[in-house]
């Protein structure tokens, strides 16, 4: 399970101490939900930016760094904890997000957190456009430079299957387009010995997006090599009649359900 939740909400001001109540909250869940066997993701969806500064030129690396060894400390003895650095870095320099996401990913070893790392690329980090410039330099480019003492970290993108790539409409191009949009990344990840987290994916309840979700599930599932994981977006009961949601309604599962029951592990 992946867990969204706000910089700003935990940590009131940059360096400063964790605010209790919001803390409380998560440990709740986080505690709970690993009782249970679950691996749970905790994710700062702040797509490097704090009060929309961006990390490495607004908010320094060190403050992000700083961020992430409180974090770090309080959930490295739960090795069902996965620290996922940053929700979809965009718009900076692709260099500039690697530097930051090294210096959290140091601060993290730096606490004694041994924990599986998910660290994410430029340009929201999208599996389809991992090799493109249109953003700078490329992912598959800087991301290579990617420095884990620990080396137990893995790549995490993001891919929806709409037209655009962006997960806002309910339809999907084809019944192949995620395997297309997965299939540069994944032989990069392969030819680079890199692990990867597919974390973010969904498509809405009809016939092609459920074949392209299986087609996806599965070349994944086929190239586990590279691949170790994924989660779907979303579920919760915030989200209602939202067009991905995988929250139960009246107690009966979401159609999409059903498609990713064979491939859950």
């Amino acid at each position: 399970l992946r867990m969204p939740f706000l910089w700003e909400r935990l940590q009131r001001t940059l360096n400063g101490e964790f605010d209790a109540t919001e803390l409380a909250r998560m440990d709740a869940f986080v505690n709970g939900t690993t009782a249970k066997g679950v691996n749970v993701v905790i994710d700062p969806h702040n797509y490097a930016r704090y009060n929309g500064q961006v990390i490495g030129s607004g908010v320094s690396n060190a403050a992000f760094a700083d961020f992430w060894s409180r974090l770090a400390t309080r959930y490295k003895s739960n090795s069902k904890v996965i620290f996922a650095i940053m929700n979809e870095p965009n718009t900076m320099p692709t260099e500039q997000w690697l530097s930051a996401a090294n210096a959290a990913i140091a601060a993290i070893r730096a606490a004694g957190a041994s924990n599986l790392i998910l660290v994410p690329g430029n340009a929201w980090t999208g599996g389809w456009s991992w090799d493109q410039t249109w953003y700078g330099t490329s992912n598959a480019t800087v991301m290579k430079g990617v420095v884990d003492s620990g080396n137990n970290y893995a790549i995490e993108v993001h891919q929806y299957l709409d037209s655009d790539g962006s997960g806002t409409a309910t339809s999907c191009v084809s019944a192949t387009i995620g395997v297309e949009r997965l299939t540069a990344f994944t032989a990069w990840a392969n030819a680079n010995g890199k692990r990867a987290f597919l974390g973010e994916f969904a498509g809405g309840d009809n016939s092609t997006c459920k074949e392209a979700v299986q087609r996806m599930l599965q070349y994944m599932q086929d190239n586990n090599n590279v691949w170790m994981g994924w989660t779907w977006w979303a579920a919760g009961p915030w989200w209602a009649d939202y067009m991905y949601t995988l929250e139960p309604k009246a107690g009966v599962d979401r159609p999409q359900m059903s498609w990713l029951t064979p491939y859950l592990f």
